[in-house]
């Protein structure tokens, strides 16, 4: 019976693995640039770190239809937003909130909420609660977003506040 050359069987691999898709993520970042077509924005700084986003989202029938940033910041931030973008794509206001709160408990390490809600590779960010100081980091994306859908959206986020 032939077996897998490269297994992943141990937390460490998977780690590996995982610190791996942030690094792709925080080096080479989707869903980024202008979309001329946004009706919601919302801006985010973190100032321990120095991340800085400008988030801009297309929001048709209840629905995250496009949805992009803009800024500069450390491996975690550009690559939560960078991740976040994707899989916020597509989904409903009400998918896009639960998958926010879903996420929030996975980097802080709080009781997950009640959710049926699959994080995929956002996953990725679970060793994040280990360095209290980058759960800021990975979640400023995350409350940026929360601010653009929001009904007072446009007003800046910061992870300080």
């Amino acid at each position: 019976m032939p077996t897998d050359p490269n297994p992943i069987d141990t937390d460490d691999d998977l780690d590996e693995l995982y610190q791996e898709l942030i690094m792709d993520h925080g080096r080479r970042p989707r869903n980024t640039g202008a979309l001329p077509q946004a009706n919601c924005h919302a801006r985010g700084h973190n100032p321990l770190c120095g991340d800085e986003l400008t988030l801009a989202a297309f929001v048709e029938a209840g629905r995250v239809v496009e949805v992009r940033f803009v800024g500069t910041g450390c491996a975690i931030s550009t690559a939560s937003a960078s991740m976040m973008t994707g899989a916020v794509k597509g989904k409903t206001l009400d998918e896009t909130r639960l998958l926010f709160e879903a996420f929030h408990a996975l980097v802080t390490g709080e009781p997950a909420p009640a959710l049926h809600v699959e994080l995929g590779k956002l996953s990725a960010f679970g060793g994040v609660r280990r360095f209290p100081v980058r759960v800021k980091c990975a979640s400023l994306a995350w409350h940026t977003l929360e601010a653009a859908l929001s009904a007072d959206r446009g007003h800046a986020v910061s992870t300080e506040s």
